[in-house]
C-alpha cells in the first residue's frame, strides 16, 4: 500500500536514489550509508534520512543501508516492483527517440520488473502498422481499446501543441491517470490525474542566459 500525503518534491528524488543503487556493485557494497548516498545523488545526507523516512527505517544508525534492501523498496514504493505499462501519442522525431530511449532502459531492468513501453499512437496512415524499436504503432482512432487491452496506465504525449489536449482528454477518458507531457502547451487537467511537464524549449531558453 502507498504511503500519503508524501510531498511531490520527496517523490521525485526517489528514483535519483534508485539510479544510483542500481549503478552500484552489491556484492562490493553490500552496505551503502546516507553520506555516500548523497554524495552519488547530489542531495545532503539529511535530506535522504527525511525523504526516507516518510516510508519507514530501512537502515541502521551509524551503518547505512542495504544496498539490496533499499533498492527492493524504493523499488516497491515506486510500484516498479511490477511491470508498469506505457503508452506514447505522437510518432515524430521526439516520439520516436522517445520510444528508442524507453525501449533501452527496459531492457537494463530486473526480469518482468519495471516500466515497459507497449504501444503507439499516431494520425499518420503511413506509421500505423510499423514498428519502432519493436513497438507498434496504432491508429489514435484506436487508442481506447488498446489502452485498456494493453493496460497502459502511463502515456507520453510527444504531439504538436495543437493536438495536445484533445489527445490528453481521450486517454483521461480511457482510464489513464498519468501523463509525461512534452507538448509546449498548459493542458485542463482534471482532479485526480497526475501530469509532469518537459519543455525542452524552456529549458533551453533559460540555459542561453548561462551561455
Amino acid at each position: 500500500m502507498k504511503i500519503r500525503r508524501v510531498p511531490d518534491v520527496v517523490i521525485r528524488r526517489l528514483p535519483l536514489y534508485l539510479r544510483v543503487l542500481d549503478e552500484i556493485d552489491t556484492d562490493l557494497s553490500p552496505i551503502i550509508s546516507s553520506q555516500e548516498l548523497g554524495e552519488r545523488s547530489g542531495v545532503t545526507s539529511g535530506q535522504i534520512r527525511k525523504d526516507l523516512s516518510f516510508f519507514g527505517v530501512f537502515g541502521k544508525q551509524g551503518v547505512g543501508y542495504s544496498t539490496v534492501t533499499l533498492r527492493a523498496e524504493l523499488r516497491r514504493i515506486l510500484s516498479l516492483h511490477q511491470e508498469i505499462y506505457v503508452g506514447l501519442v505522437g510518432v515524430g522525431n521526439l516520439g520516436q527517440a522517445f520510444i528508442r530511449y524507453g525501449v533501452s532502459q527496459s531492457k537494463k531492468a530486473l526480469p518482468n520488473e519495471g516500466l515497459r513501453m507497449v504501444a503507439a499512437f499516431d494520425r499518420d496512415e503511413r506509421k500505423i502498422g510499423q514498428q519502432v524499436a519493436g513497438v507498434p504503432i496504432y491508429s489514435v482512432q484506436h487508442l481506447p481499446g488498446i489502452i485498456e487491452k494493453l493496460r497502459i496506465s502511463i502515456i507520453i504525449l510527444t504531439v504538436p501543441a495543437t493536438a495536445a489536449q484533445a489527445m490528453f482528454d481521450r486517454c483521461v477518458e480511457s482510464g489513464v491517470k498519468a501523463f509525461l507531457n512534452f507538448a509546449p502547451v498548459k493542458l485542463a487537467i482534471p482532479e485526480g490525474i497526475r501530469v509532469h511537464h518537459a519543455d525542452v524549449t524552456l529549458e533551453l531558453e533559460s540555459l542561453a542566459y548561462y551561455s
